[in-house]
């Protein structure tokens, strides 16, 4: 059970980081790359920056969850 909760856990962390690297900065970013830069100057926010942002949210809460049950699972 630690060895598979291990695993997702990597796999959780690593989608996490590539979903951060690809919102974009001050000066555009890897997003910019999936044709969110211009429509963003144009028009505010696009449907596309909106999907990341809420599936940014979403591995990052499932990454605290993990480390809440694996801090649980460890200590037991």
């Amino acid at each position: 059970m630690i060895l598979a909760l291990g695993i997702v856990y990597a796999i959780v962390g690593l989608a996490t980081i590539a979903l951060v690297l690809l919102h974009s900065g001050k000066g555009g970013g890897l997003s910019d790359m999936f044709g969110g830069g211009l429509g963003a100057a144009a028009a505010g926010s696009t449907q596309m920056e909106r999907n990341l942002d809420r599936l940014t949210i979403l591995f990052s809460l499932i990454f605290a969850i993990l480390t809440l049950v694996m801090a649980f699972v460890v200590n037991s």
